[in-house]
């Protein structure tokens, strides 16, 4: 059944541990970030045109921009449109986050028979729920048959042989493979004409710039110093995580976890309430910066009823170490 709302839909409900105010003279706004450092650091809810490939794709923006790595939010076949989250530099390991997070696609299903509508809505009902799938020959995982989820295909329109849908699934669904299983269930086979990816992690397709408007955009910038339009395109990263449960620290704990430590009871001012052992976490300032993205060693009830121990098992700092002081140096002193 497709739940009424993603994850990243659903309102945040923290549960305050304590109350504790933020130095103004340590760190920096996200929404403020010059946008020099937020092309070295931010994300792009990019809309993929045709005849471009995932890869090709995020080298283009990489060369267009000057940057060494831009990692993209998974793979999209040449032909196939859509939402394409790009991570720009010292971003990119929120990629990886984007990849495990629910997809949303609209479908056009060429029937190779007449089929009635009433039918036709029969079967993809059929096919909501948990699914068996082997990927494709042509795919980037090894060929072992899995099982996912459809939350909800939802039916359009019918024109002829052409079916339009909307496909609500689990990440890691080939559409292309489950529209061929249709197909056969429906007893005279189908194939994938068309394919947009609308919605993944926390972007939806309302959202999403094209290459024209990156390219428009950073022309405005570089020639006549306007960044505004630039700013639309390029987004702090923090929008990049918005799909994830979230840990917030106090200022002591931001220079600790940026020089390795992990996360202890102690630093946490406020967290999600849905968090579960071995999550992957945005670990965030009290200003709403990006700090670190992290895996869970509690969960979240184990953490409101601790007082001390050991919260992450491991983390992946974004944030530059000079941000915040290393008051840890101040305490011993005093």
């Amino acid at each position: 059944m497709l739940p009424e709302n993603f994850p990243f839909e659903v309102e945040l409900e923290y549960k305050i541990m304590k109350k504790i105010e933020t130095n103004p003279k340590w760190g920096e706004n996200p929404r403020n970030r010059p946008i020099e450092k937020l092309i070295h650091f931010g994300v792009i809810p990019l809309d993929k045109p045709p005849n471009l490939g995932s890869h090709e794709t995020a080298a283009f923006v990489a060369k267009f921009l000057g940057l060494k790595r831009v990692g993209h939010g998974g793979t999209l076949d040449p032909h196939v449109t859509g939402l394409l989250p790009l991570a720009l530099e010292r971003a990119t390991p929120i990629a990886s986050t984007w990849l495990t997070s629910d997809k949303m696609y609209v479908v056009i299903m060429r029937l190779h028979d007449d089929v009635p509508s009433e039918k036709v809505k029969k079967v993809l009902k059929m096919f909501e729920g948990k699914i068996y799938q082997r990927p494709p020959l042509r795919s980037a995982v090894v060929r072992k048959t899995r099982v996912r989820t459809v939350y909800k295909l939802e039916f359009l329109e019918q024109e002829d042989h052409d079916v339009l849908f909307i496909a609500h699934v689990q990440h890691g669904v080939y559409i292309r493979k489950l529209v061929v299983d249709i197909g056969d269930v429906l007893g005279c086979g189908a194939h994938m004409i068309e394919l947009r990816r609308i919605k993944t992690g926390p972007f939806i397709e309302k959202y999403a710039k094209t290459l024209h408007d990156l390219v428009d955009a950073y022309t405005l910038w570089k020639e006549e110093g306007i960044e505004d339009e630039l700013r639309q395109v390029i987004l702090p990263p923090e929008c990049g995580i918005l799909h994830l449960p979230r840990i917030i620290i106090n200022d002591g704990a931001v220079a600790a976890i940026c020089y390795g430590a992990q996360l202890y009871v102690p630093g946490i001012v406020a967290f999600s309430p849905n968090i579960r052992k071995n999550d992957i976490v945005a670990i965030l300032t009290i200003k709403g910066e990006i700090v670190a993205l992290a895996t869970t060693a509690m969960d979240a009830d184990e953490i409101k009823k601790s007082s001390r121990g050991q919260v992450t098992s491991k983390t992946r700092v974004l944030m530059e170490r000079n941000l915040y002081p290393r008051l840890w140096k101040t305490a011993k002193k005093t």
